[in-house]
């Protein structure tokens, strides 16, 4: 519900209007129900002190009057008449005299602190509810021994007013809150426009658009910001010019340069070949240099070999050309001619694809030469599967593995870890991904369980075609999949 920064902040305004329009309000209902009451309390009390002191004379009650004495004073008419509302009196014989029927239960609804004040010769008040009715009631002892008499005035009037005021509060505090909504909708999106402009900025920038600016139209915070952004997106806009500037020119160099090696290096491959052909005639000091030489050219021819391939990726000049593949048998080919030892492992789902043979042969070959270069003496595995709509094809070795940190730079041009895997050009493992990627999948790595590094292609099948291949090869089933043993050809 408040998963926005806008809700949050209308939600937050609300509630500081609300709790300060509720505390204005609490405070005017607490000072206005006082000063209200104040003024009764202190009406009443004048009353009942003139009504004591002036009236209620020893001329007119004896100090040793009892009830019928008082009944027959007069003096009830007289306190009536002077706007009290009631009168409740006590003897000190514990006779008592209620000027109406409701008064009598007075003795039950006066409270034991009031009777303790009036014993004190003080004049005491309380607010009760006499046969339904808000009523004050103010008592006072006539000295020096009583008896102790009990006003009661309506606060009816006070109560009515307090009641209307709450009711007033309460609607006024309803509709500062509805504008507080309001207000707080329209200070969001005021507040919050520079900030979804900025975020639209920002999305496109992500997209690749590295021309969108921000308007700068203020000098405060959100001014600042956009002019900070527009920086930014400069600078940023800059340095991925240079960037992909130095790139093409490195292409071009790596293209220009692989080219340029193709001719004087066909030559050397040639000469090598006649010499390796006269190994046996030279000296064994001769025949050893001849060889490095050999094995050097080798490494040259292979290494211009994979340049020349990654050039043709990142021009994409390299097409796509679909074939119906025999999965396994495919497999097998390449395992066989780059890595016989290893044991292959087929899904029994899997069978004729349609792809590129020349990208997906060249994804197992290079997996499988980096497993040769870097895990010579180790156990290799290729198992291939069907995974929902994609092959699956997992090469994996027990070899000494790769630490953490190695791990996702595997896939970068020219890197290689630790002498320990030292052997090849660090561009194997980026043409295979590259290929793997033309062909709609990608290729990841992982380290095993304890030991040894796996490498696993995922590739969509665009096109699978029904099993049934003549050349289909003996299996022997083990566990739901079919182990095959490699083939020379396919």
């Amino acid at each position: 519900m408040f998963g926005s920064f806008r809700a949050r902040l209308i939600a937050t305004v609300i509630v500081l209007v609300g709790l300060t329009a509720g505390f204005v309000a609490v405070t005017s209902f607490v000072l206005v129900r006082n000063s209200l009451r104040s003024q009764l309390v202190e009406d009443s009390v004048a009353r009942a002190e003139f009504n004591i002191t002036v009236l209620a004379t020893n001329d007119q009650l004896a100090p040793e009057a009892g009830l019928e004495e008082f009944k027959s004073s007069g003096l009830v008419d007289r306190f009536l008449l002077r706007g009290t509302d009631g009168v409740y009196v006590e003897f000190a014989d514990g006779e008592t005299f209620a000027s109406s029927l409701g008064l009598l239960a007075a003795e039950e609804l006066l409270s034991e602190e009031l009777r303790r004040i009036i014993a004190d010769n003080e004049y005491g008040f309380q607010f009760l509810t006499v046969d339904d009715t808000a009523a004050l009631a103010v008592g006072g002892r006539r000295p020096p021994a009583g008896p102790d008499f009990y006003f009661f005035y309506s606060a009816e009037d006070t109560d009515s007013a307090l009641s209307q005021l709450e009711r007033v509060l309460a609607v006024a505090g309803i509709g500062i809150l509805v504008l507080a909504a309001l207000g707080a909708g329209l200070i969001a999106r005021r507040v919050l426009r520079p900030v979804a402009v900025a975020a639209r900025a920002a999305a496109l920038m992500a997209e690749g658009d590295l021309s969108v600016r921000l308007p700068a139209e203020t000098s405060d915070e959100l001014g600042k910001l956009a002019v900070a952004f527009n920086q930014m997106a400069a600078s940023l806009e800059r340095e991925i010019g240079a960037l992909l500037a130095a790139q093409d020119r490195e292409r071009r160099f790596v293209a220009d340069v692989s080219h340029e090696l193709r001719t004087p290096l066909t030559a050397l491959v040639n000469e090598a070949g006649m010499l390796q052909a006269c190994f046996d005639e030279l000296p064994p000091t001769d025949r050893r240099v001849a060889q490095m030489l050999v094995s050097d050219v080798g490494r040259l021819r292979r290494l211009v070999e994979d340049l020349l391939e990654v050039s043709r990726l990142d021009a994409a000049t390299t097409g796509s050309d679909s074939s119906v593949v025999d999965l396994p048998l495919f497999v097998e080919a390449v395992v066989a001619d780059r890595f016989p030892t290893a044991h292959l492992t087929f899904s029994e789902s899997v069978s004729t694809i349609e792809t590129d043979r020349r990208s997906l042969e060249r994804i197992i070959g290079n997996l499988l030469d980096n497993a040769g270069n870097h895990a010579p003496d180790s156990t290799v595995s290729v198992t291939t599967g069907l995974q929902g709509d994609e092959i699956e094809l997992v090469v994996e070795d027990n070899g000494p593995g790769v630490s953490d940190e190695e791990l996702p730079h595997l896939f970068d041009r020219f890197y290689t870890a630790d002498s320990s895997r030292a052997g090849g050009s660090g561009l194997g493992l980026a043409i295979a991904r590259q290929h793997a990627r033309h062909l709609g999948g990608d290729l990841t790595a992982y380290r095993g369980a304890e030991v040894g590094l796996a490498f696993v292609l995922r590739i969509p099948v665009t096109q699978p075609l029904l099993p049934g291949d003549p050349a289909e090869i003996p299996v022997s089933h083990h566990e739901g999949e079919e182990t095959r043993t490699p083939r020379s050809t396919p």
